[in-house]
C-alpha cells in the first residue's frame, strides 16, 4: 500500500486537485458523450491520453477495458440485472422508466412525489412496477409524534448542489439498461466494469441531497439546554470514510462538520480531503469514549472481521446512520442479515427512524437507515 495520503489528490492527474475548484466549476457536459467514459473522465480529472492505471476493488480494470465492455452494450449477458422467476432474461427497461427512477433522487425533486410516480404511471405488471412496488415497501420515515427523532426530507433544492457523482451515476443507469432494483435484485451475483472505477473515484456510495440533509437534521437535534450561543451541532464521525467524498459534502452542501476516519487499507484513486483521521476505528471510537456527543456516520461497511458489529458496539452515542445494502445480499455490513436486522437484536436500545432508498448501481439496491436512541 502507498502511503495514506495527506492533501487531496488524484493519482497520475496531470496537474493538483483542488475539490472546491473541481465541484465549482462542474458541468454536465463533463458526461460521457456517446458512452465514452474514458475520455469523460480524463478530461475531468486531467488525466494522461494513455492512462494505465489498474482500479482494483472488486475486480481489477484499467480505463481502456471498461471502455471495451462498455461497447459490447448488453451482449455476453453484461446487463442481465432482471431474471423472472423461470430463469429467463427480462427484457431491457425503456429509457423513461430508466429516467424516472434516476429522477427520484435528483435534489430538484420531491422524493416521495417521485416514488408516487414511479409507481402510478408504470403499467401493470410491468417491471417498473416491480420496481416501484420494491422500493415503496421498503421506504421508512418514523411518525414524527412518535420518533425520538423526527425527521423530515427536504424540499426540492432551489440552489445548484454539485455532485457529480449522482450525474455520473445516472449516464451508468441508461448505459446499462438500469431502472433499479426489484425484489430478485437480492440474488444478483453480476456486476459491470464500471463499478471500481467510480468506486475509486467517488466511493462505494452516492449522497443525495436526502441523505445530506437527513444527517445535518441529526446534527442539530436535541441541543444541550440551555442552547448555548452559537452552538455548532454535533459533529459527524464517519468510521471507514475511504476517499472523503462523503464527507466534503457534507461540509460544503450541509453545513456539517465532519471527523472523517479511516484504516487506509484501501485505495483511492481520488482523495477528497486532506484531513483524514488514519486510524483503527474502534481505537478512535474508545479514545473518543465513545463518541457519545456525536452522530456515527458508516458508508458501506465492511462484512470482513465483523468491522460493523466492532464499530456499532463501541459507539455510546445517540445516533447512527447507515449508507449499505438494504436487501440482505450480504455486501454491506453483515453477512447473513440487514443493518436494520442487526440493530434490532444487538442495539435494542435504538429505533429505525429512517430508510430512504439511495443510488443504487446495477445490481445492488442501497438505502440510508436511521437509528436513534430511543430515551
Amino acid at each position: 500500500m502507498p502511503p495514506a495520503p495527506t492533501k487531496p489528490q488524484i493519482v497520475g492527474s496531470r496537474s493538483p486537485f483542488d475539490p472546491d475548484e473541481f465541484l465549482s466549476s462542474w458541468s454536465a457536459e463533463l458526461l460521457p458523450q456517446d458512452d465514452d467514459l474514458r475520455g469523460s473522465l480524463t478530461k475531468a480529472f486531467n488525466l494522461p491520453p494513455r492512462d494505465s492505471y489498474v482500479y482494483r476493488a472488486i475486480a481489477e480494470v484499467t480505463l481502456d477495458q471498461v471502455q471495451h465492455a462498455i461497447g459490447f452494450g448488453g451482449q455476453h449477458g453484461l446487463h442481465g440485472w432482471y431474471i423472472d422467476d423461470e430463469g429467463k432474461l427480462v427484457p431491457p427497461p425503456p429509457t423513461t422508466d430508466i429516467a424516472a427512477y434516476t429522477n427520484i433522487f435528483s435534489p430538484s425533486t420531491s422524493t416521495a412525489s417521485a416514488l408516487r410516480g414511479l409507481a402510478s404511471n408504470a403499467k401493470k405488471d410491468s417491471l417498473r412496477a416491480a420496481i416501484a412496488a420494491h422500493l415503496q415497501s421498503q421506504f421508512h420515515l418514523a411518525p414524527a409524534a412518535t420518533s425520538p427523532a423526527p425527521l423530515t426530507l427536504p424540499n426540492k433544492r432551489k440552489q445548484p448542489f454539485a455532485n457529480p457523482y449522482y450525474d455520473y451515476w445516472a449516464w451508468s443507469c441508461h448505459s446499462l439498461e438500469w431502472a433499479g432494483p426489484w425484489p430478485a435484485t437480492a440474488q444478483t451475483r453480476i456486476s459491470h466494469h464500471v463499478l471500481p472505477v467510480f468506486y475509486h473515484h467517488f466511493g462505494c456510495a452516492v449522497p443525495t441531497w436526502d441523505a445530506l440533509s437527513l444527517v445535518a437534521q441529526l446534527t442539530q437535534h436535541a441541543p444541550p439546554a440551555p442552547k448555548p450561543k452559537g452552538w455548532p451541532g454535533r459533529e459527524v464521525v464517519e468510521i471507514g470514510s475511504g476517499n472523503g467524498y462523503w464527507a466534503l459534502q457534507l461540509r460544503r452542501a450541509a453545513g456539517c462538520r465532519v471527523a472523517a476516519v479511516d484504516n487506509a487499507h484501501s485505495e483511492w484513486r481520488t482523495m477528497w480531503i486532506g484531513d483524514t483521521v488514519w486510524a483503527d476505528g474502534v481505537k478512535y471510537l474508545e479514545g473518543r469514549g465513545g463518541a457519545e456527543e456525536a452522530v456515527l456516520l458508516l458508508v458501506y461497511p465492511q462484512v470482513g472481521a465483523d468491522f460493523t458489529g466492532k464499530v456499532l458496539r463501541a459507539y455510546r452515542g445517540d445516533y447512527v446512520v447507515v449508507a449499505g445494502t438494504q436487501n440482505g445480499n450480504g455486501f454491506t455490513g453483515f453477512k447473513d442479515e440487514t443493518i436494520a436486522e442487526w440493530m434490532a437484536r444487538e442495539r435494542k436500545e435504538f429505533e429505525r427512524v429512517a430508510q430512504v432508498p439511495l443510488p443504487s448501481f446495477a445490481g445492488k439496491d442501497e438505502a440510508l437507515f436511521v437509528f436513534v436512541k430511543r430515551k
